[in-house]
């Protein structure tokens, strides 16, 4: 006898093909025993199984939990006043030039405490929830020390679990030059000091790195990368945001588990993640906020079979962004991916973007039984309304949240 029977809804599995890419299967029903799927497939085909407890969904939409894949959800304070000035015509340059910017969040970070960091991040892990995630990315990168970035991880690592969500915490291991360190310095002490420390503490999944002409070039990236694999740590990268670094194929060469933002990425920086099954993540409130001009080169991505996820980059600076929902349409309205490829950039290649895919993303036979029930009457509705609220149910686990 199964825990729960999920009946009388149209499902979206992400487990498709090539003529159902979204892999929906209408009247449907799923079986949930121990928090993971045991099978989905038309109610009729699961009429004969016994469960605990049968909870009948009125014909909604149930889809896997959505992932939130790239997130800076653990900082200090805030930078309101860099929206102001953004509004006033400054760009992004000129305010991390006049101190604002990555720098600003690092000093508030610094001189927070762990219990006041983990307060502020549950009330944004909370917002984000609501909109239907059931797991979230959660980057350092606000610390530029070993102390600081460790302070972080643990945070974000003690968030797990809260509101339901499980928590993938990130070491950003280059993100900004800290105004009192010498550059070769500062990559030699991320190398020789807060990696090993990371990896020894098991306080991170993966590392990330910020490729950039006003950030760090891809020697230095490089270096991050070599030091981050001699310790077992998968990577990623921040790439090709404000100009072509050629991070994109750095981070293929490294078999990076995704590039992230890819504003400018050329041809030969798509051919090689998609060689290398890098996933894109794409974020378009970054791109709203930031009133950039230069549209991430969808085509190009399809063209070479990227996988494409897309993810809120919550930060206090460039996108305070609290619905993943919000930006899935923003990926449909400002970047022109389809509802189908924005569902599932949040849910499957979000889930492959994070090393994940083997237990969430989908919703099939063994996989963690996390999904989302929504009151919609086609799924495309999930990247047409703007600020579509919460899902009618967020399971995880099997468990109503």
């Amino acid at each position: 006898m199964w825990d729960r029977l999920i009946t009388d809804c149209n499902v979206a599995t992400m487990a498709g093909s090539a003529e159902n890419p979204l892999g929906i299967i209408t009247n449907a029903a799923i079986g949930i025993d121990g928090g993971k799927i045991v099978r989905v497939a038309k109610r009729t085909e699961l009429a004969g199984f016994r469960a605990r407890e049968v909870v009948a969904l009125d014909g909604a939409w149930v889809t896997p939990g959505l992932i939130d894949c790239h997130t800076h959800l653990v900082f200090g304070g805030n930078r309101a006043d860099e929206h102001a000035m953004r509004r006033a015509g400054s760009s992004y340059e000129e305010i991390a030039a006049a101190g604002g910017g990555i720098i600003s969040s690092v000093s508030q970070t610094r001189a927070a405490s762990e219990a006041q960091l983990l307060a502020s991040a549950k009330r944004r892990l909370e917002a984000l929830a609501k909109s239907g995630v059931t797991c979230i990315e959660v980057k350092s990168g606000y610390g530029l020390d070993t102390e600081t970035e460790l302070k972080m991880l643990r945070v974000a690592k003690s968030l797990d679990g809260h509101a339901g969500v499980k928590v993938v915490p990130t070491l950003l291991a280059l993100h900004a030059l800290p105004p009192d360190m010498d550059r070769k310095a500062y990559v030699d002490m991320v190398i020789r000091e807060t990696i090993p420390m990371v990896a020894n503490e098991g306080l991170a999944a993966s590392v990330d790195a910020y490729c950039e002409g006003i950030a760090f070039t891809p020697a230095e990236v490089e270096a991050v990368f070599t030091a981050a694999q001699h310790h077992g740590l998968p990577v990623r990268l921040h790439a090709e945001q404000l100009s072509n670094q050629k991070g994109a194929a750095l981070a293929a060469r490294y078999k990076a588990l995704s590039a992230d933002h890819l504003e400018h990425l050329d041809n030969d920086g798509a051919r090689a993640m998609g060689e290398a099954g890098t996933v894109a993540v794409l974020l378009p409130a970054a791109f709203y906020c930031l009133r950039d001009e230069q549209v991430p080169p969808i085509d190009l991505l399809r063209k070479h079979k990227v996988a494409m996820a897309v993810a809120t980059d919550c930060n206090p600076g460039t996108s305070p962004t609290l619905s993943l929902t919000l930006a899935m349409n923003m990926a449909t309205t400002l970047f022109r991916l389809s509802p189908e490829e924005a569902i599932m950039g949040t849910t499957l290649h979000a889930a492959r973007a994070l090393g994940l895919a083997h237990e969430r993303g989908t919703l099939a036979p063994g996989k963690m039984a996390d999904l989302c029930v929504w009151n919609i009457e086609q799924l495309s509705e999930l990247g047409y309304w703007i600020g579509l609220p919460s899902p009618d149910r967020r399971m995880v686990a099997g468990r109503d949240q």
